[in-house]
C-alpha cells in the first residue's frame, strides 16, 4: 500500500490501540510519566481514570510501580520517551520486570532522530541496542501507523516484557488495516533475487521507496520489514542470504548493536553474504529537521541506491 508523503505519527497509533485495549479488558494499564500528552494517553486517563497512574517525571519509579501492578496479575504500560524507557530506567528494567521476566511494557515515542529539533538529548538513537542486551525483553519497531496499532496489540497480549518504539513525527503508511503481524516475524514486501533490503521504524518508507528505484533499473529487490529486532526472524535472514547473497540494513539507530548488528551477527555465525549497515554513525544526535537529519546520516533513498549499486 506504501503511499509516498501521507500518513500519521506511530505514537498516534499506540493511543489509539491502548484505548481500545482499556475497553476490552481493565487489567490493562497505563503507568505515565507526566508526558500523556506527547505520548497520546490522555483519552485513556479520562476515560479509565482507575487503571491509569501518573507518578509524574520519575521513570525510574514508573518501573517499580508497573512491576508491583504486574506482580498483582496486571498488564501495564509504561509511557515515556525513548532516551528515558531505555536510559533512565535502564537498570530498573533489568533488574525489576525482565530478571522475574514480568509482563510489563515500556511503550516509548520520540524514538530515534524524530525529535529533531529537540536536539540529542531527546533523539534515542541508542535505545534498542541498550535494551536488546537484557535477557527476556522483546523488541518492537512498527514501521507505520496501521502496522504499530497491531503490534501494540500483539504486545499486550505477548506474555514478558516487551519494548515499543514510536516516532513523533508522521511517517508514511505502508500497510493499510487489514494487515496481520506476528511479533518475531518479519514481512516480506518484496520477494526479489539480487538483493536484500532490511528495515524497519520510520525509514521503512525509504527503503521502499529506493527498493522501486533499484526495480526500474532492473534489479530484483528482496524487501523485509524487520519489526522484530528480538527476537530476530532469523529463517528470514537467513533465507535472504541463502536466496540474494547481499543485504543492505536500514534503520533510524545507531549502527552499532541495532537492527544491523542484529542482522550481521546471522551472517557471521552462517558464514555466508555480505552486509552493508545503513543508519546512524557512531555520534550523538543534533538539532535539524527530521529530514534533513536523515539526509545527513545517510538514511536516504539515493544513499540506499548507491549501496545497493556498489553491492552489485
Amino acid at each position: 500500500m506504501f503511499v509516498k508523503n501521507v500518513g500519521r505519527p506511530t505514537r498516534e497509533a499506540y493511543g489509539d490501540e491502548i484505548l481500545e485495549l482499556g475497553k476490552e479488558n481493565p487489567d490493562f494499564y497505563i503507568v505515565d510519566c507526566d508526558i500523556g500528552k506527547s505520548c497520546k494517553t490522555v483519552e485513556f486517563w479520562k476515560q479509565f481514570p482507575r487503571q491509569h497512574v501518573n507518578v509524574g517525571i520519575a521513570e525510574q519509579n514508573a518501573c517499580g510501580v508497573a512491576a508491583g501492578l504486574a506482580a498483582c496479575g496486571k498488564i501495564p504500560f509504561v509511557t515515556t520517551y525513548a532516551v528515558f524507557g531505555s536510559m533512565r530506567m535502564s537498570e530498573q528494567i533489568r533488574q525489576e520486570i525482565c530478571y522475574p521476566k514480568l509482563n510489563v511494557k515500556i511503550a516509548c515515542s520520540h524514538g530515534g532522530l524524530t525529535p529533531a529539533n529537540d536536539g540529542a538529548s531527546h533523539q534515542g538513537i541508542e535505545d534498542m541496542g541498550i535494551l536488546r542486551t537484557i535477557p527476556n525483553m522483546t523488541i518492537v519497531n512498527g514501521c507505520d501507523y496501521y502496522s504499530t496499532r497491531k503490534l501494540v496489540r500483539a504486545a499486550a497480549y505477548y506474555q514478558g516484557p516487551v519494548y515499543l518504539r514510536f516516532t513523533r513525527d508522521a511517517v508514511p503508511f505502508v500497510y493499510d488495516e487489514t494487515e496481520a503481524f506476528e511479533i518475531g516475524k518479519a514481512k516480506v514486501l518484496k520477494d526479489g533475487s539480487d538483493i536484500t533490503i532490511i528495515a524497519n521504524g520510520d525509514v521503512m518508507s525509504r527503503a521502499y521507496e529506493a527498493a522501486d528505484l533499484l526495480e526500474e533499473k532492473g534489479i530484483s529487490v528482496r524487501l523485509l520489514d524487520m519489526h522484530t529486532i528480538k527476537p530476530l526472524d532469523t529463517e528470514a535472514v537467513l533465507d535472504a542470504l541463502k536466496k540474494t547473497g547481499r543485504v543492505i540494513t536500514v534503520e533510524d539507530h545507531n549502527v552499532i548493536n541495532g537492527l544491523g548488528s542484529a542482522v550481521c551477527e546471522v551472517a557471521a555465525e552462517a558464514g555466508t553474504g555480505k552486509v552493508i549497515r545503513i543508519g546512524i554513525q557512531d555520534h550523538f544526535g543534533e538539532s535539524a529537521p527530521y529530514e534533513k537529519l536523515l539526509d545527513k546520516n545517510g538514511i536516504s533513498v539515493d544513499n540506499i541506491v548507491s549501496k545497493a549499486m556498489e553491492l552489485l
